[in-house]
């Protein structure tokens, strides 16, 4: 049994099967995911878990070289950004999840609670 970290076995698998420049993304509820991107789902009901924690947990393990976010996404999600975020238009940002490498689905229920992380290297 795995002692920290990610637990959940299909987004521990997601991080490590990441290279430079691979998109992550993290979702709220109801950001639509483009077909063929595959979907983590940790949705368990509205507000769990929550994007913050979301995040939180994956930059403990994912190399993070830039990230984008919608602009409508408000100043407080971007203050939770790794680095500062690129920030596009809402469809601009649905459209760049089309090329992630997975999209990882919250249970946050704020509007525009998204972003894209981009994998860095670690050396």
């Amino acid at each position: 049994m795995k002692k920290r970290g990610i637990l959940n076995a299909a987004l521990s698998a997601a991080i490590a099967r990441m290279g430079h420049g691979d998109g992550l993304v993290i979702a709220d509820a109801g950001l639509p995911v483009p077909p063929g991107v595959p979907v983590v789902d940790l949705a368990v009901i509205a507000g769990l878990p929550s994007f913050a924690d979301v995040l939180a947990a994956i930059l403990t393990e994912l190399e993070v070289e830039h990230c984008l976010m919608a602009q409508e996404s408000g100043t407080d999600l971007q203050l939770l950004a790794p680095c500062p975020p690129r920030l596009v238009t809402h469809d601009a940002f649905k459209l760049a999840t089309r090329d992630a490498r997975v999209l990882v689905r919250t249970g946050e229920t704020t509007p525009y609670a998204n972003i894209v992380l981009y994998s860095g290297v670690t050396f």
